[in-house]
């Protein structure tokens, strides 16, 4: 199992967000997280990473229990962070934006070239700022950045927030390469189409708990779920 979360309760302040979750990505696999704003999606990307720590509960990733140690411990321990909002560096250019995330080098490891071959239009604008690129491409310098760390389990905030539908087919073909490459992927989205398209597993939450867990089309074909949870 790459990543066990196991009946966390996360708190900002005195107020309760996350209220007992438990998830579980195996590897090579693409769980979808869904739900409306503000019901712990990005609380619970948060607590993965360690920005927010649970209270009670556990995390284990690959086995080793991580819910309590320091951020740069755990992304260290192979897992990549695609943020909501993208947060590229804006005056730096694009290969210094991937430059900042590479670690390591050696046969099987994301450098430059393998990160051109999945976006080729990067390559085309690499010495370009990271404010002189489009929506579409901050978003996948974001993954790209990301990549470059090397990751066994990568976390992704809403990737197709903000896109045209174009360019969120181009990125969903992109996660689903990642799949195929062995990658296992934890995916927070508002955008049921994408990750339906892309998830072999889907979880909703609702008030900072689990409220449904289904395949992709039980989820689509359940219009009480759909209408109550997602607003859809």
């Amino acid at each position: 199992m790459m990543l066990e979360i196991i009946d966390i309760h996360t708190y900002y302040g005195e107020s309760y967000v996350l209220q007992g979750i438990s998830i579980q990505v195996e590897k090579g696999s693409i769980i979808g997280i869904l739900g409306r704003n503000g019901m712990g999606k990005t609380t619970l990307i948060r607590s993965v990473v360690g920005f927010t720590p649970p209270r009670q509960g556990q995390i284990l990733l690959k086995g080793v229990d991580i819910t309590h140690l320091p951020s740069y411990r755990i992304v260290r321990m192979s897992l990549g962070l695609v943020p909501q909002g993208r947060r590229i560096f804006p005056s730096l250019s694009v290969l210094e934006n991937l430059n900042v995330g590479a670690r390591g080098q050696g046969a099987g490891l994301w450098n430059e070239e393998k990160i051109y071959s999945l976006f080729p239009v990067l390559k085309a604008r690499s010495n370009n700022r990271g404010d002189q690129l489009s929506g579409g491409e901050q978003q996948m310098l974001t993954i790209a950045r990301a990549l470059m760390t090397n990751p066994e389990l990568l976390l992704m905030d809403e990737p197709s927030e903000g896109l045209a539908p174009l360019l969120v087919k181009a990125i969903g073909q992109s996660i689903l390469q990642l799949k195929e490459g062995g990658l296992s992927i934890l995916l927070v989205e508002q955008n049921l189409p994408f990750a339906i398209e892309v998830g072999d597993y889907i979880h909703v939450l609702g008030k900072g708990m689990v409220v449904h867990s289904s395949t992709p089309k039980e989820l689509w074909e359940n219009e009480k779920v759909k209408a109550r949870y997602l607003g859809i």
